[in-house]
């Protein structure tokens, strides 16, 4: 195991009824923000929800975050923050909101001309307002992480900060009911390729990641189908398994100690600022082709996911990690999410122009190692074809 600092200090409110925590949760003193989407939770009752818990406060309104949130939409708010002497930010909704408030609340402290550097410069946080989170996405687990990710013309990076990560989070299993079935089989397939990020990687005797990551996979593996299916789509039992899993595979936990790809999303987000394909969906379509070319570097961690995760005893070691990755494929399948380029209408054209994105944003030593450059993403790209 490598050596590793480990900190998560944000609190969860978990289960049902829980978005009361936010009257206590949030000082009375605190001028809130309240950034959402496009008015989902105006539907399905969390909106209402989150106004009673804090109607003894003072409480302001941003809404129009997209899903992929961009640089031009999140920057509007800066302008309520000076007006209004914003202290407190309330993220109302899925990843991509929380994501977003979280560069909203870098960018109100930032003292540099342009935020943008934050994400494109890698550029120090040194503060940011406070962050407190409703989530109504199970997905993405930045309601406890550091981590964002911005949108601006055709770049989609990340940035990271101690200083974003929410002080709490409130997660009612509940709100994900009124989720259509595309947005929660995203969620169950971006968890399960965030955990096989920190996990398919090279063996470094990390005992206890390696488990946890392997029973969070096969949760998501017996519970993500049961969202699909009309007799158990509503059981609160399922949902709740999926929302704390998907928090799991990237609070932090999983990735400490242990050796990261992130192959899989670099890509992935070249696909989704390029040609607007679902996050997930993107990740559903790299992560097979990823795990066929770069499977020598990964040998090891693959026959253990066959073994632990698929049950997969038989054959010698290429049959078990071919039916490993057929497995994972019918998994995807099974979740309504492509696994083709060609199953979203792309196809070799595609490729040049991503490459030269990953180039220009200077992804071109990936990997667990940094061994994988351009060469081995086109090799990637054209398996996933």
């Amino acid at each position: 195991m490598l050596n590793f600092t480990y900190e998560n200090t944000t609190r969860i409110h978990f289960g049902e009824g829980q978005i009361q925590a936010l009257e206590k949760e949030i000082p009375k003193t605190a001028k809130v923000l309240m950034i959402y989407g496009g008015g989902s939770i105006h539907h399905n009752g969390v909106y209402d929800q989150v106004k009673d818990a804090l109607k003894t406060h003072t409480v302001y309104e941003f809404s129009g975050v997209e899903p992929n949130p961009t640089y031009d939409t999140l920057m509007k708010a800066q302008s309520l923050i000076r007006d209004h002497q914003i202290d407190y930010l309330l993220a109302v909704g899925g990843g991509s909101v929380v994501d977003g408030t979280k560069f909203i609340a870098a960018a109100a402290c930032y003292e540099d001309e342009d935020p943008w550097d934050i994400v494109k410069n890698n550029a120090i946080v040194h503060a940011a307002l406070p962050i407190g989170a409703v989530l109504t996405l199970p997905a993405t687990g930045t309601e406890s992480n550091v981590v964002s990710v911005v949108t601006r013309g055709e770049s989609k990076l990340s940035f990271a900060s101690a200083h974003v990560r929410p002080q709490f989070a409130v997660l009612d299993p509940k709100v994900t009911l009124s989720l259509s079935e595309r947005q929660i089989s995203n969620g169950v397939v971006d968890a399960f390729i965030h955990v096989i990020e920190q996990y398919l990687t090279y063996p470094v005797n990390a005992k206890v990641q390696d488990r946890f990551a392997e029973g969070l996979m096969q949760t998501l593996i017996e519970e993500g189908p049961k969202v699909l299916d009309p007799v158990s789509k509503d059981d609160l039992v399922v949902r709740s398994n999926i929302m704390w899993s998907a928090t799991q595979a990237l609070s932090g936990l999983i990735g400490v100690g242990v050796p990261q790809d992130w192959t899989t999303h670099l890509i992935g987000h070249e696909l989704t600022a390029a040609h607007g394909i679902d996050h997930a969906r993107t990740l559903s379509i790299v992560l097979p082709a990823v795990m066929k070319v770069c499977r020598e570097a990964k040998r090891e961690k693959l026959l253990q996911y066959a073994a632990r995760v698929w049950d997969i005893q038989e054959g010698d070691e290429d049959t078990r990690i071919n039916h490993a990755i057929q497995k994972t494929e019918l998994f995807f399948q099974n979740m309504r999410v492509p696994v083709r380029l060609s199953d979203v209408g792309l196809g070799e054209q595609a490729i040049d122009p991503m490459l030269q994105k990953l180039e220009s944003h200077g992804m071109t030593a990936l990997g667990e190692k940094g061994e994988f450059d351009l060469a081995v993403c086109r090799n990637i790209l054209q398996e996933a074809l």
